[in-house]
């Protein structure tokens, strides 16, 4: 029995860690570096249905405990992943999550059914988050009605399983993740960046281009329990969990908050080999806490939610 292994709608994991979107390229970033086989899955950076050229430089700023980051969605186009990216991680006994984008929901639904014809795509991932784009984006996220019709929307042309990536930046996520389960979402992503902004002394303005960047890194980790604690007490679709994950024991905090898997994010900047680390590592650190499996602690979770209603 692999003790690690995780079972979600439309993916079997061999253990629940997988690089977040957005920090792991379309997978071509450390193919040198280590045997993807050892990953529970693969989620790609979002795909629009053209080509994006992102937002102007500067686009990152880092800080002591994050970073900043104001990217834009920069892909080469859903047309170009599916006959170029994807085929690269056809060879790896992964499961690929791709992840969707647009400013409309005919994009959403059009970058949807294209990325569903490759073989290689187990599920998708619903970016209604994003918060460096000026359309779009947030814009479907921050609302209970409009994550409510883009879910319904792309579940009706996907064929494969759909996880929606739910934003931070909203006043009640609870009712965000309600809203994606009836518009018949099959798990949630979440959190995304937290909106943020840092300022030059020299020149008394915004260090980024776009002025506001999504804050991700070990500054959010406290939001993102929290929001997973709570999300998950209200729904009954699994989670994704990530935003600030760089340990072992920031893995399995984030499952004991409530998530089934979870996603490492700009833990990846610095250390290329990090998910591979913290999959080596999970092993012996739940010898040390009495955890028989990564299966048996979400149930146990999941009967102490029970008893928290």
């Amino acid at each position: 029995m692999n003790r690690l292994a995780v079972k979600l709608p439309g993916l079997a994991l061999k253990n629940p860690i997988m690089p977040a979107s957005g920090t792991f390229g379309f997978g071509e970033l450390h193919l040198d570096k280590y045997d993807y086989d050892l990953l529970g899955a693969i989620i790609i950076k979002s795909t629009t249905i053209d080509a994006r050229a992102g937002n102007a430089n500067p686009r990152y700023h880092h800080l002591e405990t994050g970073v900043l980051n104001a990217v834009g969605l920069k892909n080469p186009g859903v047309d170009v992943i599916v006959a170029e990216k994807l085929p690269a991680l056809a060879r790896f006994n992964t499961p690929v999550i791709a992840s969707v984008a647009g400013t409309t929901i005919e994009d959403y639904c059009e970058v949807t059914k294209k990325l569903c014809r490759s073989s290689v795509v187990r599920a998708l991932e619903i970016n209604v988050s994003c918060p460096n784009v000026k359309e779009g984006g947030l814009t479907f996220g921050s609302s209970p009605e409009s994550v409510y019709e883009i879910t319904k929307a792309v579940k009706a042309v996907a064929t494969v399983p759909i996880y929606i990536k739910l934003t931070p930046n909203v006043t009640n996520i609870v009712e965000i993740a309600q809203a994606a389960e009836k518009g018949g979402a099959d798990g949630i992503s979440m959190i995304n960046t937290v909106v943020g902004m840092s300022i030059d002394l020299a020149t008394k303005k915004p260090i980024l281009a776009n002025k506001t960047g999504g804050l991700s890194g070990a500054a959010i980790k406290p939001i993102a329990i929290r929001m997973v604690y709570q999300v998950s007490r209200a729904v009954s679709i699994p989670i994704i969990g990530m935003g600030g994950l760089s340990t072992v024991d920031d893995v399995l905090e984030m499952l004991m908050a409530g998530a089934s898997a979870v996603a490492i994010g700009t833990a990846n900047y610095a250390n290329p080999l990090i998910c591979k680390e913290l999959i080596e590592a999970l092993p012996k650190r739940m010898d040390e806490l009495g955890i028989e499996s990564i299966e048996s602690l979400i149930e146990e979770v999941k009967a102490g939610q029970k008893d928290d209603k």
